[in-house]
C-alpha cells in the first residue's frame, strides 16, 4: 500500500510538473512573440508617419499600387530618403501578418488592422495632392476625413492588440466589433471616393507632368530700383543792366568869350 502511495505521489508530481514546465515555456514564447508584433506595428507606425513627399510615377514601380490615390494621379509616394513609402508600407504590413499569426491573431483581424493603416496612408496622400494642388477641397472636410481615418485606423489596432493580449476575451464582441468596422470601412471608402472625384477634375492634368511635381517654385524677381529723381538746374541768375559810364552824354560846352552887349 505504501508502495501504491508513492508510486502515485511520483506520478502525480511528474504530471504537475511537466504541465508547470510546459506552461512556463509556452508562456515566454507568447512574450515573445507578443513583443515581436508590437515591434512589427512600430515599423507600420514609422512608415506611416514618415516624412512624405509626391514624385512622378516611374516605369519600374510596381504594379500592386495601381488603385493606390498617388497611382490615380500617375505619382508615387517617397519617403525622405528616397524610398517608396507604398512598397514600405506593404512590406512592414507583410512581415506583421506573419508575426501576428505566428502569435495566434485571427487573420480577419489582421485584415481589419491592415486596412486601417492603409486607409490612412491613403488619407495623407490625398492631404499632400490637395496641398499640391492649392487647397482644392474644403478645409472642414478634409479635417473630417482626416479625423475618420485616424479614428478607424485607431480602432483596428486596439482590435489587434486585444485579440494580441486578450484572446479569450476579445472573442465574446469579435463579431458586433467587426460588424461595426465594416460598416465604418465602407463609410469612409466612400468619403475617400468623393475626396478624389473632386481632385480628379483639377489635379489629373495639372499633376501628370514632371515639371509640376518636381519643379520648385520660381522665386520672383526683385523689383527694380527706380533712379533716383533727376536734380533741377536753379535758373541762370541774370546779369545786372550795364551802367552807363559817367560823363558818356555830356553837356554842351559854355561859350568862353559872351557877348557883351
Amino acid at each position: 500500500m505504501a508502495e501504491l502511495i508513492d508510486l502515485v505521489y511520483t506520478t502525480a508530481g511528474g504530471v504537475v510538473g511537466a504541465v508547470v514546465t510546459t506552461y512556463l515555456s509556452r508562456h515566454q514564447e507568447r512574450r515573445q512573440l507578443r513583443a515581436d508584433v508590437q515591434q512589427r506595428l512600430q515599423r507600420v507606425a514609422a512608415v506611416r508617419d514618415g516624412q512624405l513627399d509626391l514624385a512622378p510615377r516611374k516605369a519600374g514601380d510596381g504594379r500592386r499600387g495601381r488603385s493606390s490615390v498617388a497611382a490615380h494621379f500617375g505619382l508615387s509616394v517617397r519617403l525622405e530618403d528616397g524610398t517608396d513609402a507604398e512598397r514600405a508600407l506593404r512590406e512592414a504590413l507583410d512581415a506583421l501578418v506573419v508575426s501576428a499569426l505566428s502569435a495566434g491573431v485571427p487573420r480577419r483581424v489582421l485584415d481589419f488592422a491592415g486596412g486601417g493603416e492603409k486607409q490612412a496612408f491613403q488619407c495623407e496622400v490625398l492631404r499632400l495632392v490637395d496641398l499640391r494642388l492649392g487647397g482644392v477641397l474644403d478645409e472642414a472636410d478634409l479635417d473630417v476625413l482626416t479625423a475618420a481615418c485616424d479614428d478607424y485606423r485607431e480602432a483596428t489596432t486596439q482590435l489587434l492588440l486585444q485579440a494580441l493580449w486578450h484572446p479569450w476575451w476579445s472573442r465574446l464582441r469579435m463579431r458586433a466589433r467587426l460588424r461595426a468596422l465594416r460598416a465604418e470601412a465602407g463609410a469612409l471608402h466612400r468619403r475617400q471616393q468623393a475626396a478624389l472625384s473632386t481632385l480628379s477634375g483639377p489635379g489629373q492634368a495639372a499633376l501628370s507632368s514632371p515639371s509640376a511635381v518636381s519643379a520648385p517654385p520660381a522665386v520672383s524677381a526683385p523689383p527694380a530700383v527706380s533712379a533716383p529723381p533727376a536734380v533741377s538746374v536753379p535758373p541762370a541768375v541774370s546779369a545786372p543792366p550795364a551802367v552807363s559810364e559817367p560823363g558818356s552824354t555830356l553837356p554842351p560846352p559854355l561859350d568862353p568869350d559872351p557877348d557883351p552887349g
